[in-house]
């Protein structure tokens, strides 16, 4: 069982996917009248939006319909502008990685990063090029967001709650960005520290903040959102964690992504952060961060997360928070059909690591 089989029926993601198509299209017709090179770059960012698994539409659809919402138009919008946020994220991810490949195929940055190649700029230029026009497609996108969310038909009141909620998300994620930077030139990260960044950099865009929307646009109570709230903060880490090691022993047919990526920009994901209170850690501290790793180099490091016990721990801490977010769900006032609804998240968010 995977997450794109859970949750919402194909009728409420036929509906988001209607929502972001409509807007692509109103975007890419304004940009046509400035010009063949902008709506060339609204293409590529559709092409990047295009293809995902949708979770944080999912998890919007899934709160609004088991809490008995009625208006699925609105809650499309709510579920699209959250897509529409993930699509900025990872587009200004990948230009922090320095990648240039999502999910398979050259992302944004790649794609320019190869028509600059083909026009005869030398490959650092290229590269420098190809980031650039990231940059530029995820301010779009994120403004796409905003524009999104302020098509839904609601009261004063819920637009506003609303509005809070998404820009929790983007300041919640720009925070966790940044300790993601910070913990690439320090050997000092703590456990917590990672997970506290586990929660800002994913959790609360991609889970906590979705989630609670969907409850807010169907009137839940406020005991029901915050608990809402609680379960995406542990599915959330969870999640993050279980990505963590996809991003270093996951077979790049099947996540889209390099495994080079998160080893060779030396990020503190809560494998190198066990590892580097080890002494083992001395074996693989020159090359954790090295823009020269190779494959033989990465293939050491991971023999050394193997052996010193990291990548049991990692799985065992996903285990852990999935199981509190889980709990979460017993509460006595969720109802029955939110938590049954839900609680095949936790198990689909564990089935990523084993």
């Amino acid at each position: 069982m995977d997450m794109e089989t859970l949750l919402v029926d194909s009728r409420g993601l036929e509906q988001v996917e209607s929502v972001l198509a409509n807007s692509f299209a109103r975007s890419k017709a304004r940009a046509a009248t400035l010009g063949p090179t902008y709506h060339h770059l609204w293409e590529t960012l559709e092409t990047c939006a295009a293809g995902g698994k949708r979770f944080r539409p999912r998890m919007v659809m899934t709160a609004y319909d088991c809490l008995a919402g009625t208006d699925r138009a609105s809650a499309a919008m709510v579920a699209a502008s959250f897509e529409m946020l993930h699509t900025a994220l990872i587009v200004h991810d990948d230009v922090i990685d320095r990648d240039f490949v999502r999910r398979g195929i050259p992302n944004v940055s790649g794609t320019y990063r190869l028509l600059a190649e083909d026009a005869g700029l030398a490959p650092d230029d290229a590269a420098h090029r190809g980031l650039s026009m990231g940059v530029i497609a995820g301010d779009l996108a994120l403004s796409s967001a905003h524009r999104l969310l302020d098509g839904v038909r609601t009261d004063p009141a819920t637009r506003e709650r609303l509005g809070e909620l998404l820009d929790d998300a983007v300041f919640a994620s720009a925070a966790g960005e940044l300790l993601d930077v910070d913990a690439s030139t320090s050997d000092t990260s703590s456990s917590e520290e990672t997970l506290q960044m586990a929660r800002l950099k994913t959790a609360v865009y991609s889970f906590e903040s979705p989630l609670k929307a969907g409850a807010v646009l169907a009137g839940a109570d406020e005991a029901i959102v915050d608990s809402l709230g609680d379960f995406g903060r542990d599915v959330g880490i969870a999640y993050q964690l279980a990505d963590d090691i996809l991003g270093v022993f996951g077979d790049e047919k099947t996540t889209g992504k390099t495994t080079w990526g998160d080893l060779r920009e030396g990020k503190r994901t809560a494998l190198i952060s066990f590892v580097a209170q080890r002494a083992e850690w001395e074996q693989i501290s020159a090359l954790v961060g090295s823009p020269e790793l190779s494959a033989a180099g990465a293939e050491k490091i991971r023999g050394v997360l193997r052996s010193c016990g990291a990548l049991d721990y990692v799985v065992s801490l996903a285990g852990d928070h999935a199981l509190q977010a889980q709990h979460h769900l017993g509460a006595a006032h969720i109802p029955a059909a939110l938590r049954d609804g839900l609680a095949p998240v936790a198990t689909a968010v564990l089935a990523r690591v084993r």
